[in-house]
């Protein structure tokens, strides 16, 4: 089964999937290793991580891909890339669509704001008429290799036309080809509730703490309410973040490390994390 299948078939099924937001292959293998089935792509978190700049189209591309496919290549579950808002028009949309199917991810995102776009949790966006948004899903739709490639086509709607024009770009969505909507910046059980009941199809959320969401809700508790996947895309981000500043402080404090074993992965385990037992086995074989 593809990854693409498997992923598609995780969103299909009663139980609701879970998706930590990584960044790089670290976030990825720790997430794994923690018994996630699905990745998702942060855009935000990349962004920043990677180049240093805000969540406001500043990233191409062309480096959202590359920093896709070596999160790809390091976990062996479905990744699902963050292809903020196609990049540009539909033509644009479509490219982007095949250029992260050819880097291994397993699904995008896919934002119905306009250019520059911004996180789905702060005020001022702006999102696109409904009949160019749902075109350039549908440019999504037929741009992808494997009919399993999931395209989740988020709406950031509910700020601006409420939740009436949430369900109606969602099942416009879905008529275009859409695998799922994503619906950002939900702040209550009632307006998922509402979301769910009106859209016709699988329903995403995300949580960002400290962000619009209800970020007090368990995901059984989503799922109750018919969520089929709920993203995490601040959640690995701010907790590395918040240790590496506490590390920094303490050190500045102890004037040495020695006593931050409770913050540290072991040495070992860390070398192990990226893949120094194989290149050990590699050089046993080679180089005896």
């Amino acid at each position: 089964m593809t990854a693409a299948a498997t992923l598609k078939n995780l969103i299909q099924s009663p139980e609701i999937v879970v998706m930590p937001g990584v960044f790089d292959p670290f976030s990825a293998r720790l997430a794994e290793r923690a018994g996630f089935s699905a990745l998702q792509c942060s855009g935000a978190a990349i962004s920043g991580v990677h180049f240093g700049r805000p969540d406001y189209s500043l990233i191409s591309m062309e480096d959202m891909v590359a920093c896709t496919a070596r999160i790809v290549r390091s976990v062996h579950v479905p990744v699902m890339a963050d292809g903020d808002n196609g990049f540009g028009n539909a033509v644009n949309t479509h490219y982007t669509v095949r250029a992260f199917e050819e880097a291994g991810a397993a699904g995008v995102n896919l934002e119905d704001q306009v250019t520059p776009k911004r996180c789905g949790h702060l005020d001022g966006k702006h999102i696109l008429d409904v009949d160019e948004a749902a075109i350039k899903i549908r440019a999504a739709a037929e741009a992808r290799a494997d009919p399993d490639f999931v395209i989740n086509a988020r709406t950031d709607a509910l700020a601006v036309e409420g939740i009436p024009g949430v369900i109606r770009r969602g099942n416009a969505y879905l008529a275009a080809g859409a695998t799922m909507v994503f619906v950002e910046g939900v702040t209550s059980r009632d307006e998922i509730r509402a979301a769910v009941a009106g859209i016709e199809g699988p329903v995403a959320v995300n949580v960002i703490e400290g962000g619009k969401s209800p970020h007090h809700l368990t995901f059984r508790e989503l799922q109750d309410l018919g969520v089929a996947r709920v993203s995490l895309p601040g959640a690995l981000l701010m907790s590395a973040l918040g240790g590496m500043r506490n590390a920094l402080e303490r050190i500045q404090a102890d004037g040495g490390t020695a006593d931050l074993d409770d913050l540290f992965l072991p040495f070992r385990e860390a070398h192990d994390l990226i893949g120094m037992r194989e290149i050990e086995s590699l050089e046993r074989r080679y180089l005896a």
